[in-house]
């Protein structure tokens, strides 16, 4: 079973304020890009791959652009290739983690996972939260567990806080640790009048963590969802990301990065969750 997990921006980003377990509120609305997608594949054990051949011709295992593992049980083989080098262990994937997971409840059988990385890491897109949160939806699938989504939404927010989003492919407005989701409708001619291009800066990875040291959690005056309302040309006076404070403290480039979308005519322009990506809306 192949699919492709697509990444996500986040249109607007309020951080309301600090939690009792260590986590914040947020207040954000998730968009689905698929611009950038990775390619995921589960197989069971005993079964063939269609991508292994493939992605053995376009990656160097000598470059660390192609690794893979064997879990000590045997039921996990893993296999990920990406251009830039894998530097984590791939047994710690956050697709091994969805495996992990489900085995907890269910009697699972061995299986062979391979991940073709092309969405970038530490760039606030949410690339590994696509990736389990399919993992999930294809071990379902591939075991007849029969899980609903609403079931589905449970073990994937146990995986990371945005990763339920990308069980549903539409925008959603996201509360919580961006775990709650609504549904959220877009301007009705919204995709009629704009084109939402994204922007990803080379050789800066932003860390979730690093992202929040120094952020002063606030409630805005109005909700996110009532500034959203406005006419999109006037977005840019009220929606913000509230990350991009302290990360442009770290990485000033990335505050010109932002500038340089508004100089290219950008009707609205923001960093991505935590960064380093960025997301301009441009009239068509």
């Amino acid at each position: 079973m192949i699919a492709h997990p697509f990444v996500k921006i986040n249109l607007g980003l309020d951080v309301l304020r600090k939690r009792d377990d260590g986590f914040h509120d947020i207040d954000t609305v998730f968009i689905p890009y698929h611009g950038i997608s990775d390619t995921l594949e589960i197989v069971e054990a005993d079964a063939g791959s269609s991508t292994v051949l493939s992605l053995q011709a376009r990656y160097r295992a000598s470059e660390g652009q192609i690794v893979q593992a064997v879990s000590d049980d045997a039921k996990v083989m893993m296999t990920i290739a990406r251009a830039d080098g894998v530097d984590w262990n791939p047994l710690d994937d956050l697709t091994v983690r969805a495996y992990r997971l489900l085995e907890e409840d269910f009697p699972l059988g061995p299986v062979k996972i391979f991940l073709e990385k092309t969405s970038p890491v530490g760039a606030g897109l949410g690339g590994g939260s696509s990736d389990a949160a399919f993992a999930l939806k294809m071990l379902d699938d591939i075991f007849g567990l029969d899980l609903d989504r609403e079931a589905l939404a449970g073990y994937a927010a146990r995986l990371g806080s945005d990763c339920a989003f990308f069980l549903y492919d539409r925008p959603m407005s996201g509360q919580g640790r961006g775990e709650i989701l609504s549904e959220y409708e877009l301007p009705e001619d919204f995709y009629d009048r704009f084109e939402i291009k994204v922007v990803v800066p080379e050789g800066v990875a932003v860390s979730t963590a690093d992202a929040y040291k120094g952020i002063v959690p606030s409630v805005p005056d109005t909700p996110l969802l009532s500034r959203l309302s406005l006419p999109v040309e006037q977005w840019k006076d009220c929606i913000v990301n509230a990350f991009e404070t302290t990360v442009f403290r770290k990485y000033p480039l990335l505050a010109d990065v932002k500038r340089s979308l508004y100089d290219t005519e950008a009707v609205y322009a923001s960093m991505s969750g935590s960064g380093s990506a960025f997301f301009a809306v441009y009239r068509k």
